[in-house]
């Protein structure tokens, strides 16, 4: 596959990644001030305007190489948004907040964009049916994926950090402490296929569901 050739799905997924990465950094530093921590907002962070979110390999190039891999899987990454967990009023247990706006943000994307594709099939022949049908299931698939990703229970992904949060305070040591490693462990996943194998029966899974729900079978 050449660059030519994606361009019609860059074309296709370009909006519904940039909100899905957007909106979830957003989310964080949204749900971090409410419980006490300003960092985010200071820095400008808390916004949809994606600029300040853009992490170049991981919200551009990566999904382009993504896009030129055979039967690989569409995702990626923003900057993180900075959280002084200390600043928050109840550390601990405020964790859990921050940490799963950012997948919670991604649930309601994919609810949003189920909303759209159903009304891009009552629209019918119309002429930007097709278009919104594709955006659409783009972007239900792409925050299906972020959604996932995020949970996993790794630091310093979300799914961590919530675990951090909900374990007993010496469990929760212990699991931080893996955090500096993190990315190492996850990008042994990914270009082992481990990841793939891992986040596709639970993308799978949720992505039908949704589907079914809001009748979205001829997508």
């Amino acid at each position: 596959m050449d660059f030519y050739s994606i361009i019609p799905k860059i074309a296709i997924f370009a909006i519904p990644v940039i909100f899905a990465i957007t909106v979830h950094e957003a989310a964080h530093g949204y749900v971090a001030r409410l419980f006490g921590d300003n960092t985010a907002y200071m820095l400008g962070r808390v916004t949809i305007n994606p600029i300040p979110h853009i992490d170049p390999f991981g919200t551009v190039i990566l999904p382009l190489i993504m896009l030129l891999i055979p039967g690989g899987f569409l995702f990626g990454w923003a900057k993180p948004v900075p959280i002084n967990f200390s600043a928050l009023r109840n550390p601990k247990r405020d964790m859990l907040f921050v940490a799963a706006a950012g997948p919670a943000a991604n649930f309601l994307m994919m609810i949003g964009w189920a909303i759209l594709a159903k009304v891009s099939i009552l629209m019918g022949d119309a002429s930007y049916a097709v278009p919104l049908r594709l955006m659409s299931s783009a972007g239900i698939f792409i925050n299906a994926i972020l959604m996932v990703f995020n949970l996993l229970p790794l630091p310093p992904l979300d799914g961590g950090r919530v675990a951090v949060s909900l374990l007993p305070r010496a469990y929760g040591n212990v699991l931080a402490r893996i955090e500096p490693y993190g990315f190492i462990v996850i990008a042994l996943l990914l270009f082992t296929g481990v990841l793939g194998m891992i986040l596709g029966p639970l993308v799978t899974g949720l992505v039908k569901g949704l589907m079914n729900i809001f009748a979205l079978q001829s997508l």
